[in-house]
C-alpha cells in the first residue's frame, strides 16, 4: 500500500480510505454468485437466503449492486448468527484435532436439539439475561439430568467464548454460567434399579454357561467383557498382537461419527480417556478365551471380523440383546457387563490401583460411585438380614 505523505506526515484519512478499500475487495470476494447486468440496464445478483436458498436483488447501478453485496456480507461477519458462531467453533476445534470425529457430531446433536430456534438469532441482538434465562427454560421442557444440563453448558460456553473473542459480544462469559439460577433440585432424577445395571448372582452363571457353550466370535467378545471388564468399542478395536498370553494391551477404540450425512464407524488409535490405556488381565480359569481369540481370523489384523469387516459395537449389542431375550434375563446393554465386573472386584475387597488399572479409571471414587451396584437377589438379601442377631428369636408371646 503507498501512503500518502505531506510534509513528513502520513496522510491518515488515505490510509483509512485505502484499507476500507482493500475491505470490500474482501467482501465481494467471498460473493459466490456473479454479478450482472440485464437487458433493461439495471445490475443484478443473488443473496443466500435461508427459506428460499437465495435471492434475486437488483440495483440501478454497478457500484449500488456491489454496495448491496459488501454489506450483506459485512453484517454476516460482523454479526453472524448464534449457529454460524457455533459452527465455527465447533469445525474449528475439530480441524486443530482439540476434539474428535465423535464429540464433533455429539455437539451438534445436542445444538440442534435446544438451538434450532434460539439459533437463527444474531448473537448481537442477544445479552447475558437471554442467554442465562433460554438455559434456565431448557432443564423443564426438556425434562433434562444434570449430566445433559452439563453438555449443553459446555457447547454454550465454548461458542460464547469464540463469540467474546471475535468481539461479538462484550459480556463475561464465566460470569454467566455463575450467576445461573440452578440447583440440583430442578433436575430431573433417574432412578436406575439393580437388576437394570448389573447381572446379579444369579442371572451370570446363567448367561456365562450359555456363552461357553456356544462359543462363537461374537459370544466370545462378550465373555472377554465378562471377565475383563473392557468397553465394547476397546474389544472391537483389539488385535491379535494385542494379546500376549492373558493379557492384551488396550489401546484403541471404536468412534462413530456423522459424515456427508452417513455414520461412519471406525477405529480411533486411543482408547476413551488416558487412563483407558492399559493392560487387561484374563482370569487363568479362563485361559482358553485368549486361546481360542488366537484361532478366530488367524490372517486378519482385527480379531473379531465377520466377511472380511470389523465387526461394530452396534452387531454385539444386538448379539448381547438376542442372548438375554433367550435365557429371560432382563435385557442390558455391554455397559452393564462392566458395571458388574467393577461391582465384583470392589465386593471382593481387591487392591484398589489394581481395581482402577483393570477398569481403567483415573481414581477409585470413580469405580465405587457409578459401578458398584447390589448383586444379591432378593432371596439372598432376606437371609443376610434375617442372620443378623437383633433380628433373632424375637417371638411375639401371650
Amino acid at each position: 500500500m503507498q501512503y500518502a505523505v505531506e510534509n513528513g506526515m502520513i496522510d491518515l484519512a488515505y490510509v483509512q480510505e485505502q484499507i476500507e478499500m482493500n475491505k470490500r475487495k474482501e467482501l465481494l470476494a467471498k460473493h459466490p454468485y456473479r454479478i450482472w447486468e440485464g437487458k433493461d440496464g439495471k445490475w443484478r445478483t443473488y443473496l443466500p437466503d435461508k427459506e428460499k436458498n437465495r435471492k434475486l436483488v437488483k440495483r440501478n447501478t454497478e457500484q449500488s449492486i456491489e454496495d448491496v453485496v459488501a454489506e450483506y456480507w459485512k453484517e454476516q461477519l460482523e454479526n453472524p448468527t448464534i449457529r454460524e458462531v457455533f459452527t465455527e467453533w465447533n469445525d474449528r476445534r475439530l480441524e486443530l484435532k482439540k476434539i474428535s470425529d465423535s464429540t464433533h457430531l455429539r455437539n451438534e446433536q445436542i445444538f440442534n436439539r435446544h438451538f434450532s430456534e434460539f439459533g437463527k438469532r444474531k448473537i448481537k441482538s442477544v445479552d447475558q439475561e437471554d442467554i442465562e434465562e433460554f438455559l434456565e427454560e431448557q432443564i423443564p421442557e426438556y425434562n433434562l439430568t444434570s449430566k445433559a444440563f452439563s453438555n449443553l453448558k459446555t457447547i454454550t460456553r465454548g461458542f460464547l467464548k469464540r463469540a467474546r473473542k471475535r468481539k461479538l459480544i462484550d459480556f463475561n462469559v464465566e460470569e454467566l454460567f455463575q450467576e445461573m439460577d440452578v440447583s440440583d433440585s430442578d433436575f430431573h432424577k433417574v432412578i436406575h434399579e439393580d437388576y437394570e445395571e448389573v447381572f446379579d448372582e444369579d442371572e451370570m452363571p446363567k448367561i456365562m454357561e450359555y456363552l461357553i457353550d456356544h462359543p462363537d466370535m461374537s459370544n466370545i467378545a462378550i465373555l472377554l467383557m465378562f471377565v475383563t471388564g473392557a468397553r465394547i468399542g476397546e474389544v472391537v478395536a483389539l488385535k491379535h498382537s494385542d494379546f500376549d498370553g492373558c493379557t492384551f494391551k488396550i489401546r484403541r477404540t471404536e468412534t462413530r461419527y456423522k459424515k456427508d450425512g452417513k455414520y461412519i464407524c471406525e477405529v480411533k488409535n486411543f482408547p476413551k480417556s488416558h487412563a483407558g490405556v492399559r493392560t487387561a488381565i484374563i482370569p487363568h480359569e479362563y485361559a482358553w478365551i485368549a486361546e481360542k481369540i488366537q484361532h478366530i481370523n488367524p490372517f486378519e489384523e482385527y480379531i473379531f471380523v465377520k466377511d472380511g469387516k470389523r465387526v461394530s459395537t452396534h452387531s454385539i449389542r444386538m448379539r448381547l440383546r438376542r442372548v438375554c431375550d433367550k435365557l429371560k434375563i432382563f435385557r442390558k446393554s455391554p455397559h452393564k457387563i462392566r458395571k458388574t465386573y467393577g461391582t465384583i472386584l470392589l465386593d471382593n475387597h481387591i487392591d484398589q490401583q489394581l481395581i482402577i488399572g483393570q477398569m481403567g479409571h483415573t481414581n477409585i471414587l470413580c469405580t465405587e460411585n457409578h459401578y458398584h451396584r447390589n448383586r444379591k437377589g432378593i432371596k439372598k438379601k432376606s437371609i443376610i438380614i434375617s442372620s443378623i442377631p437383633e433380628f433373632q428369636n424375637k417371638m411375639i408371646t401371650g
